[in-house]
């Protein structure tokens, strides 16, 4: 199977790369797409294929997905980005990439996503059969993007296996997301919690090659949403006392079950809470 990564430069594609190619069952091959071929060196030393162009050019994608059997888009536009980049890139570039991908004869796509898509939390930890619901804390256009292109995706006609795996907010290995955070968590509640996953267990590969997961979709998290103490915490910032003054409007915002992941797929944490991941010197 020859597999196309899109978002390969980005923290948590070239995380994921080197690990879909050193678990990759033999005779698969992976192939990344990047702007900058200088910025792939690394994955190629290590067996990818590179495929240099943009993602929204129809150009690229034709070359990019010669020979494909499969697609993993990791590729997406967040915190602090315009909206209509976000719009561009997790909704417009995603589907014209499923389109294109169908177009080409792919078979499989998987489709990376967030668990900010669920918007306002329902008082208890959010499944996929949840709608998206506006309200809550949104990171301007990105939940909203990312939710029309799953929709988009999930309702092409060609009968490609589109699968979608929606992260929880991604940390660990020099990740510098666990330290960026602290530009929000200073205005936060102090019990306000933030679920969380670690590179190693961003299980995209496990939905990738699972059989019978067509049309699925998948939370993917750990087994303990940090507070935003844990974060001042970890982060070895002073907790400022006006934080324990605030009340979470919306404490099961971005909580989510992982129950479907663990039944159908077998998924279990290496680092199941931050703080195991931090004894284990993987932070």
């Amino acid at each position: 199977m020859l597999t196309l990564v899109t978002g390969t430069t980005g923290e948590v594609g070239r995380r994921f790369v080197p690990r879909l190619l050193g678990q990759a069952p033999a005779g698969d091959r992976v192939r990344v797409l990047v702007r900058d071929e200088t910025r792939a060196t690394a994955l190629a030393g290590l067996g990818a294929e590179i495929a240099v162009g943009d993602l929204r050019d129809a150009d690229t994608l034709g070359k990019a997905l010669a020979g494909v059997d499969a697609v993993v888009n990791i590729a997406a536009a967040f915190r602090g980005v315009p909206d209509e980049e976000a719009w561009a890139v997790n909704r417009d570039a995603a589907l014209e990439l499923g389109r294109a991908a169908e177009a080409s004869g792919v078979a499989r796509f998987v489709q990376v996503s967030t668990n900010l898509v669920y918007g306002t939390g329902r008082g208890r930890p959010l499944t996929e059969d949840d709608a998206s619901m506006p309200g809550g804390e949104m990171w301007g256009a990105y939940p909203a993007s990312k939710a029309e292109a799953e929709r988009g995706l999930l309702a092409l006609e060609g009968g490609m296996d589109v699968r979608i795996g929606r992260l929880a907010f991604v940390y660990g290995e020099g990740d510098p997301h666990l330290a960026a955070v602290m530009r929000w968590a200073g205005n936060w509640a102090a019990g306000q919690r933030l679920q969380m996953v670690h590179h190693a267990d961003v299980a995209l590969r496990r939905i990738l090659y699972a059989p019978g997961a067509a049309g699925r979709i998948y939370n993917i998290a750990d087994d303990a949403p940090v507070t935003t103490v844990d974060l001042h915490r970890i982060n070895g910032v002073e907790v400022p006392p006006a934080l324990y003054e605030r009340t979470d409007s919306d404490p099961w915002h971005g909580i989510v079950s992982t129950d479907r992941i663990r039944h159908d797929l077998g998924f279990r944490p290496i680092h199941p809470t931050m703080w195991s991941a931090r004894d284990a010197g993987a932070l």
